[in-house]
């Protein structure tokens, strides 16, 4: 028997729906079994990950706050990815975000009405996380560099350098030698809306800008064809350089503000691990979702409820937080594999006798 690999040219729309069924059921029965075999409980662990995610109005509004970075550096990962950008920077990119909005918070006067106060961090914020991702796009339009390593180093670079501000010119000299940087006056503590910060009123709006900039403007439209080929976007006079660019300034810009939002309403300071882990994991996310604006929203509370639903095991069964990763990990798998089946098909066929000779 001979094996054949073909590419689909389209699939409908049932079928593809189907088969991310089939792979999520899939990766549930698996993960049901591993947990089998180590002696754990799996419908205990489900049932309680749903719980602990879901199950009262302060753990709804607990996976609501993760949601909610995650959701917005999600949709600027999309950006860069759908022009086939390999936007590892996420992490350095919120990290600097929340420099710049702690720059401003620190430096302009407490007397400062709060809308104002708050709109100049989220510029501040918004800013720096674009320059942080300008650095490593100009060195790839103008000399073709290494974007994955580039934008993964640059994390590292983002993350020492506030360690030095907190150490050194930054310390809060009420610390008592401690290496803290201020707390935020209250103007600069973003309000709550329904018993969660406002976050999730901007990511939404970011949703929204995000899926009309990419699916219904001329640069969103210019970033897929790059994102497609490039000799394509050479053929239709599309400035390769500028795009890549202009995407990277949205991208990290977004991301900017996940640190505006989370030095602002989570921290009310500056610390060195603001970022959290939640640039890498809005990789996954922005991946599962398809770069797909609107379905990342749903893509990202479903991530949300397993990252809370783990810390809630991890208290209430004294099962480690580990057994949600791994939930996590079987999903992506199975869902991640799925994507070949999207793509592309099998077939198997006879040898021929002239082959068999």
């Amino acid at each position: 028997m001979n094996m054949r690999i073909i590419k689909r040219n389209d699939m409908p729309k049932k079928k593809e729906i189907l088969i991310r069924i089939v792979a999520v059921a899939l990766s549930i029965v698996f993960t049901g079994l591993l947990l089998l075999a180590l002696g754990i409980d799996p419908v205990r662990i489900f049932t309680a990950i749903v719980d602990g995610s879901i199950g009262s109005e302060i753990r709804i509004r607990q996976t609501i706050l993760r949601s909610i970075p995650l959701l917005i550096a999600s949709l600027g990962i999309i950006v860069a990815f759908k022009m086939k950008f390999w936007n590892i920077g996420a992490e350095g990119q919120i990290t600097m975000g929340a420099l710049g909005a702690t720059w401003v918070a620190l430096n302009l006067p407490d007397t400062l009405p709060a809308p104002l106060m708050l709109g100049g961090m989220m510029l501040g914020g918004f800013v720096c996380g674009a320059i942080w991702a300008f650095i490593p796009a100009i060195f790839k339009a103008k000399m073709g560099t290494n974007e994955t390593i580039f934008t993964l180093m640059m994390n590292y670079i983002a993350i020492k350098f506030v360690m030095y501000l907190q150490y050194g010119p930054w310390r809060d000299p009420a610390a008592n030698g401690f290496p803290k940087i201020a707390k935020f006056s209250a103007n600069a503590v973003m309000p709550s809306a329904l018993g969660v910060n406002i976050g999730w009123i901007i990511a939404l709006v970011c949703v929204v800008l995000v899926y009309v900039f990419m699916t219904r403007t001329k640069k969103g439209y210019e970033i897929a064809v790059v994102g497609e080929s490039l000799q394509t976007a050479r053929y239709a006079g599309i400035n390769i350089s500028r795009v890549i660019i202009v995407a990277m300034l949205i991208s990290g810009g977004l991301c900017g503000l996940v640190g505006v939002i989370q030095s602002s309403a989570i921290e009310k300071t500056l610390i060195a691990n603001i970022a959290g882990g939640y640039g890498f994991t809005a990789i996954i996310t922005a991946w599962l979702s398809r770069l797909n604006a609107v379905t990342c929203l749903f893509v990202c509370l479903a991530f949300a409820m397993l990252i809370q639903g783990g810390s809630y095991i991890q208290v209430s069964l004294g099962v480690s937080s580990a057994i949600s990763s791994v939930v996590q990990g079987a999903i992506l798998f199975f869902v991640l594999g799925s994507e070949f089946f999207l793509q592309y098909k099998v077939e198997m066929t006879k040898k021929s006798v002239k082959e068999v000779a």
